[in-house]
């Protein structure tokens, strides 16, 4: 369990800056929205490069990605019922569903991965899934559906342009494929991608820290029932529909069975924020759900561990 300490204590403290940041206006009025665009247009997509241009592409196929990838999809699936009966739009409901099965793969689940479940590359199809379809698909969805746009040719010449506009798939792409060519990049070509890469989740971290200064308590606002609806479903209903998958439909059992309900017990990913902040979409639901829902990992990682570890 020592990797679940390091790394919500990693998470805690660079938030924890950047409140401090945000309490004393030492970068000015706009660090937040800064350190948001450089995640999300220079930092986020060297480090998606990096990343996924060394994986091993065939991870994708085993049995335990698809138990990850349908628990995510059945998370999907309830917040799409609901944004249809509740006549939320398009863009809430995008980003309901990106912050109730986006998990924090990166920066919470890799120590996780490492230390709990004892193997790093278990969290490289979740990024993978994520990077490569779950993030460019909400993007793209976002991006056509917070425009103003008139007219079918617009809109198709729009639809056309988004992925090819949008940061994360171009990297994502672009690792991807070196990694399948199996090209080996010096060292040189990669280092400033790997020093850019490195400011990804410190800037979102601090990012969401300066946004907490002067907010209000978590969950207690007029979003409060988003909020709590969004950490039911990831916390709670995620992580038991990967149990449920995973034993019931898959036979997964032991290590195996253990390894995707921890993953699927992840708390939404900070650069859900990031995506909310770049859009103006349900900018205080994705934060206090960030928040709410980092700290309800906790037990439930420590209740996972009692039950199946």
């Amino acid at each position: 369990m020592s990797g679940v300490v390091t790394g919500f204590g990693v998470i805690t403290t660079v938030v924890v800056i950047g409140y401090m940041l945000g309490r004393l206006s030492l970068l000015g009025n706009g660090a937040r929205d800064v350190l948001s665009a450089l995640a999300f247009y220079v930092a986020g997509p060297a480090l998606m490069f990096t990343i996924l241009l060394d994986t091993d592409l065939s991870v994708l196929w085993s049995g335990k990605v698809v138990v990850s990838a349908l628990s995510v999809a059945a998370v999907v699936l309830v917040v799409v019922a609901t944004g249809l009966l509740r006549r939320w739009g398009v863009s809430r409901t995008t980003m309901s569903a990106l912050t109730s099965s986006y998990v924090n793969a990166g920066n919470l689940g890799l120590p996780i991965a490492s230390y709990v479940l004892g193997d790093a590359s278990l969290v490289a199809p979740i990024l993978l899934t994520q990077m490569l379809v779950m993030a460019p698909v909400a993007v793209t969805v976002l991006d056509l559906s917070g425009g103003d746009v008139r007219g079918a040719g617009p809109v198709l010449r729009r639809a056309l342009s988004t992925p090819v506009r949008n940061p994360l798939l171009l990297a994502s792409l672009a690792g991807v494929t070196v990694s399948a060519v199996g090209w080996s990049p010096p060292a040189p070509f990669l280092e400033p991608f790997e020093l850019i890469g490195g400011m990804a989740v410190p800037a979102m971290l601090l990012a969401f820290g300066i946004s907490l200064h002067g907010s209000g308590m978590p969950g207690r606002g007029p979003q409060r029932g988003s909020v709590l609806f969004a950490v039911a479903l990831k916390s709670v209903v995620q992580p038991l529909v990967a149990w449920a998958l995973g034993a019931l439909a898959f036979g997964l059992s032991g290590p195996d069975l253990f390894a995707v309900v921890v993953l699927a017990a992840l708390p939404t990913a900070q650069n859900v924020f990031t995506y909310s902040l770049r859009f103006g979409v349900e900018v205080d639901t994705v934060r206090d759900t960030v928040l709410i829902s980092t700290f309800a990992t906790v037990p439930v990682l420590f209740a996972v561990t009692f039950l199946l570890g």
